[in-house]
This record gives C-alpha cells, structure tokens and sequence, in this order.
C-alpha cells in the first residue's frame, strides 16, 4: 500500500494531504493547510509566492511524519512566473484578476479575430487568460520577457521548487491558450505571430509522467513527483462519482466549470457561439464553460466582514431562503463583476439599476439574486451544452465547494429540471490522489477511481421541487 502526498492550491487556500487506496477504500488525511490571499505589490495584484513556498516546505516537513511514497501537485489555471537562465525569478506570479490585461484582448482582436483565435486552439478568450497576460508584458514591459529563459505555470514552478526538474504538464498549458489541441503541443506558429519569445516555452509532459524527485534538501529517501491532471478542474473530473462515461458536471468553487469529458475537443461554431473551452483533462478533453461561481458569495462575506458584519456561508444561506424568488437577476459573466477589489453587493443593486430591474432593498434580496442568476446561467449552459453535444444529460454532478451549498444545489436541480447529484466537496484532491495512485499501479484506471469516489463518497441528492415557489423561471 502506497502513500501520496498530494498539494492541492486553490485562489483562496492551498492545503497538503496524504492519500493512499487501502482495503478497497480510498483513505485522505489533510495534514496542512493555509490562506491564499494575494498581496497589492508597488499597484500590481501578485500571489504571495514566497509564503506559498514556506508553506509547502512546511507541508512537506510535517508529511515526513506519515511517510509517503510520491508526491503530486495541482493549482488553479492560466497564472504563470518568468524565470532566467540561473532559475530565478524575472517576473513572480501575478493575479490573474489584476488590471494588467484591460484593454489587451480587444488591441489582440484587430489583428487576429477572435474567433480566428478560438478556433485554432478551442479556447474561449478571456481577458485572465495567459495570453493576455504575457501580451501586457509584452506591451509594458518587453524587457522582462527578453530577460526570461522559463516559462512555468503554478504547478510546474511548485514541482521546480521540490525538484528542480522544469517541465510544463499539458492539462495546465492548455489554460495558456497557446496550445494546438490536435498536436497537444505549444502552437508555435501562433506564438511567433503575437511576439512572444518561443524559447521560454517547454518540453510538454503528460498527467503520470515523472518530473523528478524530491531534492535531498527534503528528504534522503528518493520519492518521485509525478505530473498529476495539474489543472485543478482537471484533476476533479477525474474524481466526478459517476459511472456513466458520459455525463454533466459543474466544478463549483470560486469559479463554476460547467461541463462534459470528450474523447476529443469539439470546436465549432456552435461551440464558439456558446463560449464553450477545450481544456486538456486526463482522458481526453474537458470541454466546459467557465461561469463566476461562489467568487460571488465570497465576495459579499469578505465586505461583509470588513465592515463589521460576520457571517458565515450558512447565514447568507438561510438569508437567501428568506427573500421572495425572482426580484431580478444578474448575468454571473459581466465584466463588471470580475474586479477583485470593490462592494459587491452595490454591484450586484447597480447592475439590476442599469439594467432597468428592481433594485434590491436588503441583504437578504442581494444574496437571493446572486443564488438564482447562478442556477439560471447553470440551466442555459446544460442547454447549450446538450445541444452542442447532442445528448441529454439526466443528472448534474456538483463537486467541490459549492457542493456543500444545499440551497444553490436545490435551485439547479429546479432550474435545471434534472437530478442534482452533490459531492465530493474535496474532488480536486481526490482526483489528484488518483491519478497519481494509477500511475503507482495502486487502482487500475479513471473508470475505477470514480467507481471508488461513488462508493464511498456522501452523496447528496437533490431532485426538481417547484412546490415552493423556486422552480424555473
């Protein structure tokens, strides 16, 4: 029986576990755990990268303790660190919400459109993407990216920091929007038309392959890293309780990834018009849409908080349920709520102003309004996507932390007219474990992992009710 130690980052936490599969059970213990909070740095908004690092060496002092056998690594999407030759930082990783990017991808768009764009790497334009990124790099600070001789995205700059070893893992590149997904490779040619150096772009590597060992400032035993589904979204999906090999899924936490797994990426009009993505996943293609999640709720308790009023998630909850249904209702995508600084429950009573609805009058209406606009945009898209796909979906597994909100579960099963199917709230870790533990030879495929997650997983299930007033509107 194997042991791994799997570090699963978040946008608001990091945390450490040691997973193992043992007498037909999958087995966790999270052995650490800490806030992720980025830093205002001279007007730039950066991870606190050098925290994250003393974290994980923390992490890894405290597993010595349990032993393990591998070690695995998975983060959020498309945020990135410029290194040079000596593997030093040029550039530290920036937020992906930070203001660097306003204005990028409409100047990109005059001269590549957007949809020429999409259709050569299947990826929806974003202003956080990577591209925009390193285009505001480009613009503002082009000798940062001549200094550069790296680039590495979040989990490939932690596994450097525990081997040494740099390597960019596919599922994590994908986010970048410089892969080709027919070569699974970087798009060169692409990346030679928007400037950008091609040199700092590395050797790809696939989910199960090793990128090194542990260094002996660690450990004196030899424990492989092994490149897990390095996207957090992708590592879920492996762990989605499901024995279907179709079915429908929203990843719920700060952002909601609402999808399906494909063989292979599906990038067509309909698809482009859907604002559907092709992301790499660990048996094919993670072909979702991204939609602002919990961020919302987040949001409205930081601001709370600040301002002396404290509520857990479990109040705002009961406050929602407290408000009559479909005051009015928000598009969870608008620009406008994507800032990281701001009141966002004035967002939320100026958006519902300017778009000519009624302006909310309470705290609870606020949070009412955010919880319904979010089943609604989960219902259009289980259209678009059914429609894209031509297949119905008869269930919608909610995974992850949003997972754990019995309201906004009950209002997609409502809006949605399908069955809800809640859990696991930890899927991105388990699903990180798993892949690992298949490469270790400890559970057989992807089909056995979610086999093990539905077994033994508490599984809640929500069905359609619109007895009470909050069925679709």
């Amino acid at each position: 029986m194997k042991k791994v130690l799997i570090f699963d980052f978040g946008a608001s936490s990091g945390r450490a576990l040691i997973c193992s599969y043992e007498n037909k059970s999958f087995c966790s213990t999270e052995i650490h755990r800490f806030v992720n909070t980025p830093v205002n740095s001279g007007g730039t908004l950066c991870w606190n990268i050098d925290m994250i690092f003393k974290e994980v060496d923390k992490a890894i002092d405290k597993a010595e303790d349990y032993g393990f056998d591998a070690v695995s690594v998975d983060t959020w999407g498309v945020d990135f660190a410029l290194l040079d030759q000596n593997g030093e930082f040029v550039q530290k990783p920036v937020n992906y919400r930070d203001k660097r990017t306003d204005g990028i991808p409409e100047k990109l768009f005059e001269t590549i459109p957007e949809k020429e764009l999409y259709m050569r790497t299947g990826i929806k334009q974003m202003q956080i993407n990577t591209v925009y990124q390193l285009l505001a790099i480009r613009k503002n600070n082009p000798k940062l990216l001549s200094s550069a001789y790296h680039f590495l995205m979040m989990p490939d700059l932690i596994a450097y920091r525990l081997t040494g070893a740099m390597t960019n893992e596919y599922t994590i590149a994908t986010t970048t929007g410089l892969i080709n997904p027919k070569t699974k490779n970087w798009d060169f040619e692409l990346i030679k038309r928007l400037e950008l150096p091609e040199s700092i772009f590395g050797k790809i590597i696939m989910p199960g392959e090793q990128i090194g060992c542990l260094k002996a400032e660690y450990t004196d035993r030899e424990i492989p890293v092994f490149a897990c589904p390095s996207h957090d979204t992708a590592s879920a999906i492996v762990a989605v309780p499901s024995t279907e090999k179709k079915f429908a899924y929203i990843s719920c936490g700060t952002w909601a990834l609402f999808g399906t797994e494909l063989k292979e990426p599906i990038i067509n009009d309909l698809s482009f018009e859907g604002e559907f993505t092709n992301e790499g996943g660990m048996n094919g293609t993670a072909f979702l849409k991204n939609i602002s999640g919990t961020w919302f709720l987040q949001e409205c308790r930081r601001y709370f908080n600040a301002n002396g009023e404290v509520f857990t998630y479990n109040d705002m909850e009961a406050f929602a349920r407290s408000a009559p249904p479909f005051i009015a209702k928000i598009n969870p995508n608008d620009p406008m709520f994507m800032e990281k600084s701001g009141d966002m429950p004035k967002k939320v009573r100026d958006y519902c102003e300017k778009t000519g609805q009624t302006r909310p009058k309470s705290l609870a209406q606020t949070l009412r309004i955010i919880y319904e606009s979010l089943a609604a945009e989960f219902a259009v898209t289980l259209e678009a996507l059914e429609n894209i796909t031509s297949y119905t979906y008869p269930a919608v597994y909610i995974f992850g932390g949003g997972s754990k909100d019995n309201f906004l579960c009950q209002l997609t099963a409502n809006a949605t007219g399908r069955t809800v199917i809640a859990g696991p709230t930890e899927a991105t870790a388990i699903g990180n474990a798993m892949s690992t533990l298949i490469t270790l030879g400890e559970i057989k495929d992807a089909a056995e992992a979610r086999s093990i997650v539905k077994r033994g997983s508490q599984l809640r299930e929500f069905l359609p009710n619109f007895s009470d007033g909050e069925g679709r509107r």
